[in-house]
């Protein structure tokens, strides 16, 4: 029996209660069973991002319930414990922060509901941004007056400074990260704009995951966005623990995470923090790909 075979069948163990719970809580109510599966082949790319199996419908018979977990070192924040809310300087637009430095982190993460005619706000002078569409269509449009179209799995990176607008006319959701640069003398990072398919698959020595990096890895960028995607069955091969901060949005999939001594079932749509040296793992799960996107501080001496 291959390697992989057994650990997913070792680790699907894990997954039984959220197995159980997704038999227990049916659209018809409490006890009932789920309904048919949808043909996910029909459906648009990340549609799991917005319409989570375990979405906050599914589980409104469970006052009180959430996979929602905060701890010192990592948090898992779960479609469930979302809080929207109009967006700062942004119009038309709901906003849930799911990172921010009260975690202890040195980024900011967030989901962007932009709805019918919607505009972006700026960030502050110093800060940079990157934006990711899971959902819908926006233009962006830079401080020269050009304009890109951006579909679900294009993105742009923002350098801190650099006027932009981004504007809906029906409705989108974006993944957004935002942090202050950190400032190398004599450099300074171009904005981006790309779509993931155009970014090349980069060797990944002793694993088997497939990744992509979104950013330049030159030394003017201080983070970079990576799209690792693993196949059922697939694992990390090394138990990480770093000096980097993640955030992570799993887009495809589901899967288990170690993070510190838990392990938490995860799906498309959860997000999660990892702080500096928390030991970290994934393993995918399920008969379908896993794929997330995750921030990585780069380039920069830890001092």
């Amino acid at each position: 029996m291959k390697k992989s075979l057994i650990v997913q069948i070792f680790l699907y163990g894990l997954l039984f209660p959220l197995g159980m719970l997704k038999c227990v809580v049916g659209e018809e109510g409490f006890c009932s069973a789920p309904p048919a599966s949808t043909d996910s082949s029909s459906q648009p790319l990340y549609w799991k991002v917005t319409n989570p199996t375990l979405s906050p419908v599914h589980l409104q018979d469970l006052p009180g319930f959430t996979r929602s977990v905060y701890k010192r070192d990592h948090a898992v924040i779960t479609p469930e414990s979302h809080v929207f809310s109009p967006l700062p300087d942004w119009t038309n637009t709901l906003g849930a922060y799911l990172i921010t430095p009260a975690l202890g982190s040195h980024f900011v993460m967030y989901l962007a509901k932009m709805q019918a005619n919607s505009k972006s706000g700026l960030p502050p002078k110093d800060v940079e941004r990157f934006l990711f569409v899971v959902q819908g269509t926006v233009t962006f449009t830079n401080m020269l007056g050009m304009s890109h179209r951006l579909v679900v799995d294009s993105f742009a990176y923002v350098p801190a400074g650099f006027e932009h607008s981004l504007m809906c006319v029906t409705s989108a959701t974006l993944v957004v990260f935002e942090r202050r640069y950190a400032n190398l003398e004599s450099f300074m990072p171009e904005p981006v704009v790309g779509s993931t398919d155009m970014q090349q698959l980069l060797e990944t020595p002793g694993e088997v995951f497939e990744l992509r990096k979104l950013l330049p890895t030159s030394a003017p960028y201080d983070f970079n966005i990576h799209i690792m995607d693993f196949q059922p069955g697939e694992y990390l091969n090394v138990k990480e623990v770093h000096y980097n901060q993640h955030g992570l949005l799993l887009l495809e999939g589901q899967g288990i995470y170690r993070l510190g001594d838990s392990w938490y079932p995860v799906q498309a749509g959860d997000v999660i923090w990892m702080a500096p040296f928390v030991p970290q793992w994934y393993a995918a799960l399920g008969k379908t790909r896993s794929r997330y996107l995750l921030y990585k501080d780069v380039n920069r001496d830890p001092l």
